[in-house]
């Protein structure tokens, strides 16, 4: 079977990278999680949550929002219902994968 013939090639890139797993992983577990609270919950700096946060909003996989409180920035961010049914899909299809692992 080639590589292009398993379930492994249609696992969807952008949520297998494991920062953008993980943030959709807690994401799912909440109704809203603020920038800071994603942060601590991932381990990534920043720069670096902001970037994989704007790939998963280009890909509708999460939406974000920018508010005031008492004149600071706020940042909240949601998985939409299609980053959910990515995150469910992509279980799916790694479920599949694992179950033609070798087991020894």
């Amino acid at each position: 079977m080639s590589p292009d013939e398993t379930p492994y090639a249609e696992i969807d890139r952008l949520v297998h990278e494991p920062s953008r797993l993980h943030i959709l992983t807690v994401l799912s577990l909440v109704e809203g999680a603020d920038f800071l609270f994603l942060m601590r919950q991932t381990g990534l700096t920043k720069g670096n949550l902001s970037s994989h946060l704007g790939k998963l909003e280009g890909a509708q996989y999460v939406e974000i929002r920018k508010e005031f409180v008492e004149k600071i920035p706020h940042t909240v961010v949601m998985i939409t219902p299609d980053g959910r049914e990515a995150l469910q899909a992509y279980r799916r299809k790694m479920a599949e994968v694992l179950k033609k692992v070798p087991k020894k």
